[in-house]
């Protein structure tokens, strides 16, 4: 079991409430009321490390290995899912999934970027690093998407983009541009969420979207706090200070209207209790799709362009 360094105490005082649980079965040495005193300073020692988190604290929940990633929400929102591969142009990328899924009776074309759960998947995955070949295979099903009038749902948790030379040789760059300028004026629904990481550029080529929605302890942003870090202060340890000027979170993020809302996780991170952060991934989505749904298709694309178009300050000299 992963134990982040803030999670540590909690840990340490469940488990000796568990031992004295343990041991009363055998000998009954604590009363029920005073069982419960510790079960209440247990509840609020949870609420008061979970309020006190660090913006670098937040950074290691999004990454946690027992937080839900692409497939785990298709797998448990959908009623039914058909996976579709490939890009007809190179290969079919393992780090992106595809579906034509069933929610609530409503079809969606789903697009997740996938990370894995252990070694293996995780190396089938590139660890949810995209090459070209992925943001194609997207591509390719947003068009499907557009032509059978299905809404698009986009489910971003990436570090970046592969920066290899693999990746750089067959047009990195250009499949990403690519991707941001399709989407764009794509003619249906575009609904986006970030789940976990959403870095750099390997996020935004699947993150244009109608309506953005962002999980609470998720982060978005155009470079990682460790690369922040070694560029800015030339030192990889101050990540945590990179961390927080980034202004990284759900909560800053709609201040600057980067997102629309955020979407609540379980006490302590979706890694805590999954079935929470799928239902609440499922409420959202559907009613986005409420909201978007009778929405003429010209009136959503110039609503799109306008979003995109408004977001950031320029300052001229």
């Amino acid at each position: 079991m992963t134990i982040l360094p803030h999670e540590k105490q909690i840990y340490e005082y469940e488990e000796i409430i568990k031992q004295l649980k343990d041991q009363n079965k055998l000998n009954s040495l604590w009363s029920t009321d005073e069982i419960e005193k510790l079960e209440d300073k247990f509840k609020i020692l949870k609420e008061k490390v979970y309020s006190e988190m660090s913006s670098w604290d937040r950074i290691l929940i999004s990454r946690h290995p027992k937080r839900p990633h692409s497939l785990d929400y298709i797998k448990n929102i959908s009623d039914e899912y058909v996976e579709i591969f490939g890009d007809r142009l190179f290969s079919d990328d393992k780090a992106v999934v595809v579906t034509l899924a069933t929610i609530n009776k409503q079809k969606f074309i789903v697009i997740g970027q996938e990370k894995g759960k252990d070694t293996e998947s995780r190396l089938k995955r590139n660890f949810g690093m995209l090459h070209p070949e992925g943001f194609r295979k997207a591509l390719r099903a947003m068009k499907l998407a557009e032509k059978f009038n299905l809404p698009v749902i986009t489910l971003l948790d990436t570090p970046g983009a592969y920066p290899g030379l693999t990746a750089e040789k067959r047009g990195q760059g250009w499949a990403i541009a690519k991707n941001l300028f399709e989407m764009s004026k794509l003619q249906t629904q575009i609904i986006v969420i970030i789940i976990g990481e959403g870095c750099s550029g390997g996020a935004l080529g699947m993150g244009i979207g109608d309506i953005i929605g962002m999980m609470e302890h998720a982060y978005y942003s155009v470079i990682s706090p460790e690369g922040c870090a070694s560029i800015l202060y030339k030192d990889v340890e101050k990540n945590e200070a990179a961390a927080k000027s980034l202004k990284l979170h759900a909560e800053d993020l709609i201040k600057f209207k980067i997102i629309d809302e955020i979407i609540k996780e379980p006490l302590g991170g979706a890694h805590l209790n999954n079935q929470v952060a799928y239902d609440n991934v499922k409420e959202f989505i559907l009613s986005s799709w409420e909201n978007l749904k009778n929405i003429p298709i010209k009136v959503i694309i110039e609503k799109r362009y306008n979003k995109f178009r408004k977001m950031g300050i320029v300052e001229t000299l």
